[in-house]
């Protein structure tokens, strides 16, 4: 079933951390497997990575230990070997790390080289996006990587009941799209060409951490807008050149927009005001960010929305 949410200011940074929990939290009934969180602080000048080493599902062997201390010190050195700066290294849990770094190369040689360390991913690179996903309900989430000291100005956020994957980080949302700097995806439904459209992505030199469709979409869509394509026209283009049922919401480092198939059998429901938009699956999501009555719709089949700070 799953359940996705969004949230943009036209204006300022506000606690986009606490704000998409109560979204999510609220869904918890749509997917209590995992939740994630695309989150977007204000621009740097710095590279900010997200990466993982295991997971809650990972044996706690008596290697365990030992196993993730070298795989972290060979992370940094692999950084430091391409000449990354290394501006602060935070342990987010026992597998989980934040990392920033003044860095100007090729982010994808950069995710190529830290994930050919065994049982690394990178989870998000770029200059304010930052990807937290993990096990569990938002709640339990937010509390564990600290997600209420978060201020920012939009983000994107998923709770996921697994259907065809296994449990896990890999397979839960959002996805960034690798190798393209602050674009993420969350979606709700299913691609019919899933298969077709990963061959021609990975024949471009693309790679996929997941069986996930959700992981095309954000690659497909970055692809479009490194040749030119504005996010919108990405979008449009997307529910003419990708089969199925969905929903889905995409964010850039600016901006967050939303797409319905035509058939539009994925719910979203979407309140728009003067100061911003709050969007999600269903709308006690929205109402649980926003204190005041208001007035809610839902948009039309074949429906592409973008948003811009």
């Amino acid at each position: 079933m799953c359940g996705i949410a969004g949230i943009i200011y036209k204006d300022g940074e506000h606690p986009i951390g606490t704000e998409m929990t109560r979204m999510l939290q609220s869904m918890k009934h749509r997917g209590p497997d995992s939740t994630g969180y695309a989150l977007y602080g204000q621009p740097s000048n710095l590279v900010i990575m997200r990466y993982k080493l295991a997971d809650a599902n990972t044996p706690r062997d008596f290697e365990y230990e030992d196993r993730l201390r070298r795989h972290r010190a060979e992370v940094e050195r692999r950084l430091h070997a391409l000449g990354a700066k290394v501006h602060e290294l935070e342990e987010e849990t026992e597998y989980a790390f934040r990392v920033t770094l003044a860095y100007d190369g090729d982010l994808k040689k950069l995710a190529d080289f830290v994930e050919d360390v065994p049982d690394a991913e990178v989870l998000s690179l770029g200059h304010s996006l930052e990807i937290v996903k993990d096990l569990g309900d938002a709640e339990q989430v937010a509390s564990e990587y600290e997600l209420a000291t978060f201020t920012g100005t939009h983000a994107i956020g998923h709770v996921r009941m697994a259907t065809e994957s296994d449990v896990d980080i890999s397979g839960a949302h959002p996805y960034w799209a690798y190798p393209f700097s602050d674009v993420a995806v969350v979606h709700n439904g299913q691609l019919t060409n899933y298969f077709q459209w990963k061959r021609r992505l990975e024949r471009s030199g693309h790679r996929f951490q997941s069986e996930c469709d959700s992981e095309i979409i954000a690659v497909y869509l970055a692809e479009k807008m490194s040749e030119g394509a504005t996010l919108e026209d990405a979008m449009r283009d997307s529910l003419e050149e990708l089969d199925g049922v969905f929903t889905y919401i995409c964010v850039t480092k600016d901006a967050l927009g939303v797409a319905k198939d035509e058939m539009a059998a994925k719910p979203l429901v979407l309140y728009e005001a003067d100061d911003l938009v709050a969007l999600a699956s269903e709308e006690i999501a929205i109402r649980a960010v926003i204190d005041r009555e208001i007035d809610t719709y839902d948009p039309y089949e074949g429906e592409v929305m973008v948003w811009q700070r």
